[in-house]
């Protein structure tokens, strides 16, 4: 089987789940190719698993207009049975005549339509962005394949290296450093929870301010900012907690990631988690904007290791029944190979 995968995004969950997909279908003997813009920092993780063709992917310019053609090209000459879109404006690449079934994969809300008019199918990963496109209006195929996160338990890294005291409390979260991650309430919380230290994992362009928020909370000591990482799972094993403090979250990725580390989750109410996460089976829940509720939950964790152990044992099984790579990876190969004559 030949998939061709067009993603043109930056650094965030989508990528990590793309790295994912990528390698696993890698492992199930599938043959890829993938267009990427240049200088991502995660393609040394995708490089063993598909061949890769780089460009900026400027529409109106030579460079656009050179990659449709080579793109037209290799679709005509190695008749890949799936084209994959990662991203809402990556659709454009699709030839309007071919045989290989278009697939954009959804992994937040589109606004609109209007990139998914060459599309056959869309691939949403939560059952919320499902209903949103058919009342957009969306009539054709449509799937609900969520994600999956390496499970494999990694070696912690060494906390002094950080400058965390022994006898400290690391939360951890991840994500692009941008609003709707809420990282901001993170960092208050953690300013009226004592004795904790926060790993903050990612890149983006709320970093400057988060950073002046903490020095002006008078914490820049206790949060630290780790940027992109190629491997967060050591990281994961280190901590003690995860905390999810996003005001808009599909899915949430991250927390199948911190699940994997057998890590307790603390989570907002926002719309991915209320799927698939109950409030004290498998972590603990509080809403949108709430820096004392999320001190508390903070607190509660750190006060009672049977909530935790119970928590880290509901989560491990939701991973295994929900989130599975066979699972997952099953579904894409039947979707890649149900050709066009489905639509």
């Amino acid at each position: 089987m030949r998939v061709m995968h067009f993603h043109f995004g930056k650094d965030g969950g989508t990528e990590r789940f793309f790295i994912n997909l990528a390698n696993g279908m890698a492992r199930r003997g599938v043959s890829q190719l993938s267009f990427i813009r240049p200088g991502r920092l995660w393609r040394p993780a995708v490089e063993n698993a598909t061949e890769i063709v780089e460009s900026h992917y400027r529409r109106f310019s030579f460079d656009g207009l050179a990659l449709k053609f080579l793109i037209r090209r290799r679709i005509e000459r190695e008749k890949p049975e799936a084209l994959v879109a990662w991203t809402p404006k990556a659709c454009r690449l699709f030839p309007c005549k071919t045989s290989a079934l278009r697939v954009a994969r959804l992994g937040d809300y589109p606004p609109h339509l209007n990139y998914y008019r060459n599309v056959d199918v869309l691939v949403c990963n939560a059952p919320d962005i499902a209903t949103h496109v058919r009342a957009l209006g969306w009539k054709g195929r449509l799937e609900i394949i969520s994600n999956f996160t390496q499970v494999a338990k990694a070696d912690a890294v060494n906390r002094s290296d950080f400058d965390i005291p022994t006898d400290a409390v690391v939360v951890m979260a991840m994500g692009r450093l941008i609003a709707r991650k809420g990282f901001d309430i993170l960092i208050k919380a953690i300013a009226k929870t004592g004795n904790t230290h926060l790993w903050l994992v990612g890149q983006g362009e709320e970093r400057e301010s988060l950073q002046a928020l903490a020095a002006g909370l008078g914490i820049s000591h206790r949060v630290h900012f780790l940027g992109w990482q190629q491997d967060v799972r050591p990281f994961l094993a280190a901590s003690d907690m995860f905390v999810m403090p996003s005001r808009f979250e599909p899915l949430g990725n991250v927390v199948l990631e911190a699940w994997a580390q057998d890590r307790p989750v603390i989570s907002t109410r926002s719309q991915g988690p209320l799927w698939f996460m109950s409030d004290a089976a498998n972590g603990l829940l509080v809403d949108i904007d709430d820096v004392d509720g999320l001190s508390s939950a903070l607190q509660r964790l750190i006060n009672d290791p049977a909530l935790r152990e119970r928590i880290v044992n509901g989560g491990r099984q939701t991973l295994v029944e929900k989130f599975s790579e066979d699972a997952i990876c099953d579904a894409y190969l039947a979707l890649f190979g149900s050709g066009v004559q489905s639509h």
